[in-house]
């Protein structure tokens, strides 16, 4: 089934794009692809159908898997730094954090420094950004023809648009604005005399999950199965004991899961929280009210035991969640649907991706943050009809320090030496090089921050992850072994028959740490506190 947004604008035609280049051997001037790029923000792969997990079958993605189903799947993509605005930075730039310099969370982007985007531009790539931007005010002077995006993490509801001409608010929902803005730039914003590539940057599922009206009922009523550690007790792992990211704990009964009083009222527990509900006209509240008042309604009537209420809090937050996942999924069809219908699928390549992974009640946790899987790993799912192979399945690792030189090779331009990914294209054609990387690097900055996640750095190979958490009151190894154990529940740093993989993960994690001029944290062979 095929998913439209209810936009006047999503039946206009197109022409194909293409620019001139020099003729090949044959004689012929091949067409330099097009590239939307797609990405959301907090998208849990275990949320998108493609992948295949329990909760994905019952919530499922079926536009964002038709890229998968027209290309390939990507199985172990991570990131380097598993937070908002480090990623962002990494995607533009092709480098580590350590490397672009935007380590946290309200750091500065240099909006001068190199960037894929610019150097398509400047290439004669007709380029655009739509969406969440989240590095600094705003993308001037990144070399894009046109640009609307939210200011810093927007609002869903009627949020701020920030484009050259300044600020407005605009009424409507922020992904299906997201969405409009696109389609309008691909049929009648950009120059179709050249080739394109377009960032088109969700801001859902980002906290505070808010569906759009018509999904708000979507999931309720659905019971999602809790996963078998949602009440972790963290033993043996003091950094996973002192987050504070935990949903029955650290969510707020108002803000984040939309819990009222009592029976009978729509007055949430606390506040109503900047950036959510007060952004909402008056009919937009009063339809949002009225339809969560039942299930409301019920939470309030029922005796829960602490234990209960832990659950019912776990089920609300997957029913948001997943309920907010519903637009985006909308979105990727009307632009898939689009390409199709104008011909323009044939000749560029689609990305589908998110900012970092998520937990989805996994060790009782909402955020990211940590190296461990849920957070470290992310989708990435690509489609670019005769050179990918339909129902390709990629498990070669790669990270997002590889985007921008895979765009980079797609479009024939040269990149810069400061970039530390490489590019995908022999990947999802199906070969893997001998020399492709065996392991990836990780690097979480921001403590004291949200959260309360310890600074840590580490090295995942395909069975063993090695991690270093370094703070003044949390300075620990620890060690997994993801074959026998992929929910990271036991730290055997101290295993004696493990001590010679262990020795052998700080090898590799010296050599990466070299590799990317990573000389942030203590050394490895620092000694603990």
């Amino acid at each position: 089934m095929r998913y439209h947004l209810s936009i006047a604008a999503l039946a206009v035609p197109l022409m194909l794009a293409g620019a001139a280049q020099a003729k090949d051997q044959k004689g012929t001037t091949p067409q330099r692809p097009n590239i939307v790029y797609i990405m959301s923000d907090d998208h849990a792969y275990q949320a998108i159908s493609a992948y295949r997990s329990e909760v994905s079958k019952l919530a499922p993605t079926p536009n964002i898997d038709r890229i998968a189903r027209n290309g390939a799947i990507f199985t172990n993509s991570f990131v380097g730094n598993s937070l908002c605005g480090p990623s962002r930075a990494t995607l533009l730039t092709g480098r580590q954090s350590n490397a672009h310099g935007f380590k946290q969370n309200g750091n500065k982007f240099d909006n001068s420094i190199w960037v894929w985007p610019r150097a398509l531009s400047q290439a004669g790539y007709a380029t655009a950004l739509f969406g969440k931007w989240h590095l600094n005010y705003s993308p001037e002077g990144i070399g894009f023809d046109d640009w609307k995006v939210l200011d810093d993490q927007g609002e869903y509801y009627n949020p701020d648009i920030i484009t050259p001409k300044g600020r407005s608010i605009v009424e409507g929902y922020a992904t299906d604005l997201t969405t409009q803005y696109s389609l309008e730039w691909l049929k009648s914003g950009r120059d179709k005399s050249k080739p394109f590539a377009i960032l088109i940057h969700h801001k859902a599922p980002h906290r505070n999950f808010m569906p759009a009206l018509r999904h708000l009922q979507k999931y309720q009523g659905v019971t999602f199965p809790v996963p078998t550690n949602y009440f972790d007790d963290y033993a043996g792992r003091p950094a996973a004991a002192a987050q504070e990211m935990n949903i029955y704990r650290d969510m707020y009964e108002g803000h984040d899961l939309k819990m009222t009083v009592a029976e009978g009222t729509a007055q949430l527990r606390y506040n109503r929280w900047p950036g959510g509900f007060d952004r909402m006209t008056h009919a937009q509240q009063a339809e949002w009210d009225r339809l969560m008042q039942a299930h409301n309604d019920r939470m309030n009537a029922a005796k829960l035991t602490e234990r209960e209420l832990a659950v019912w809090k776990y089920q609300r937050y997957m029913q948001q969640y997943l309920g907010t996942i519903a637009s985006v999924d909308e979105g990727v069809g009307a632009v898939l649907d689009y390409l199709e219908e104008s011909g323009l699928d044939k000749n560029t390549v689609v990305v589908y991706t998110s900012d970092q992974g998520f937990y989805l009640g996994e060790h009782g946790w909402f955020d990211k943050r940590f190296i461990y899987e849920e957070s470290m790993r992310t989708p990435f799912l690509i489609q670019y009809p005769g050179h990918i192979r339909p129902g390709t399945r990629v498990a070669a690792p790669i990270q997002n320090v590889d985007y921008a030189p895979t765009f980079l090779e797609l479009a024939g331009v040269k990149g810069p030496d400061t970039l530390q990914g490489r590019s995908l294209r022999a990947l999802f054609a199906g070969r893997t090089p001998a020399d492709w990387r065996k392991d990836v690097y990780y690097h979480y900055y921001e403590y004291p921050g949200f959260h309360a996640v310890r600074a840590h750095y580490g090295v995942r190979s395909d069975r063993y992850k090695l991690v270093r958490f370094y703070s003044k009151d949390i300075n620990n190894w620890e060690f997994y072994d993801l074959k026998t154990d992929p929910s990271e529940m036991h730290n055997r740093i101290d295993d004696s028959k493990l001590q010679r993989q262990i020795a052998q993960m700080k090898k590799r994690l010296v050599a990466l740490r070299r590799q990317y001029g990573d000389n942030d944290g203590p050394a490895v062979d620092a000694p603990l506190n």
